[in-house]
């Protein structure tokens, strides 16, 4: 009797540790995020060239800035407002020599809607320092994957034709072109405020 309650107890907890190993979070949009075992190795990030209104934009010549990128699209309906207003409402906050070492970028993953013009005036509602970027998707899916982002288009019967399902957080990238500090959606704006400034500060 004894034996097999141990046995079945033994079958539970191995139940629920592979529901653990299996389980993935998931974005605002329902996206799951994988997640990289404990031994595999961390994002770095790194360099890359997309398009703007002003030309390409190379993150090699930007060396000296503190850079904050954020990826999404302008017909998202709620997630990137949102983190583009708290990114916006920590920038007001920066001095303008602060601000003068600072760019955000915002990558839209979907170039076929998103010009560059659009993004120009996209970008810049929310705050002038804000640039709007974008390219292929087959350059736009390395990038996100260097900076441990993700994205996929997902089909829907509507005025749109589909939807952006994508990760929502912030990546900082400090003076030396190094991914400093990844950043969750929903973070309040002062503590992006302080990311920045540390972020300003690392030498």
């Amino acid at each position: 009797m004894k034996k097999g309650l141990l046995g079945g107890l033994i079958v539970l907890l191995l139940g629920a540790l592979i529901g653990v190993l299996l389980w993935q979070p998931a974005d605002q949009h329902g996206m799951p995020i994988k997640v990289a075992p404990g031994i595999a190795e961390a994002p770095k990030g790194g360099d890359f060239s997309l398009n703007s209104y002003r030309g390409e934009i190379d993150t090699r010549y930007l060396r000296g800035q503190v850079l904050v990128i954020y990826f999404g699209y302008t017909w998202c309906p709620d997630v990137c407002p949102t983190s583009l207003g708290f990114l916006s409402m920590a920038l007001e906050q920066l001095s303008p020599e602060e601000l003068k070492q600072v760019q955000p970028l915002f990558i839209s993953v979907d170039p076929e809607r998103d010009s560059l013009d659009h993004l120009k005036s996209y970008g810049e509602y929310f705050h002038p320092s804000i640039l709007g970027i974008t390219g292929g998707h087959e350059q736009l899916k390395r990038i996100a994957a260097m900076y441990g982002a993700a994205y996929r288009h997902v089909e829907q019967t509507s005025a749109t034709d589909y939807v952006v399902d994508h990760s929502a957080d912030l990546y900082l990238v400090d003076r030396q072109g190094r991914l400093f500090r990844t950043i969750r959606h929903g973070t309040q704006p002062s503590e992006i405020l302080a990311a920045i400034r540390a972020a300003l500060n690392n030498n």
